[in-house]
């Protein structure tokens, strides 16, 4: 039980870390945020490979 509540920490840090990626490309944090609690890391991939938007 203890394993698996770190693996939902580290989960939903990975989530906010993403969110804040985002928000530091002119995109929507809250999305992206909701976007990397199903996909995590391939979230991560896809936020560091785009382009940052114009404001």
């Amino acid at each position: 039980m203890e394993d698996a509540r770190g693996y939902i920490v580290g989960w939903w840090t990975l989530a906010l870390i993403n969110a804040g990626i985002a928000q530091g490309k002119n995109r929507s944090g809250l999305n992206w945020f909701l976007l990397s609690i199903p996909l995590g890391p391939i979230a991560t991939f896809f936020l560091v490979i785009m382009d940052k938007l114009d404001s």
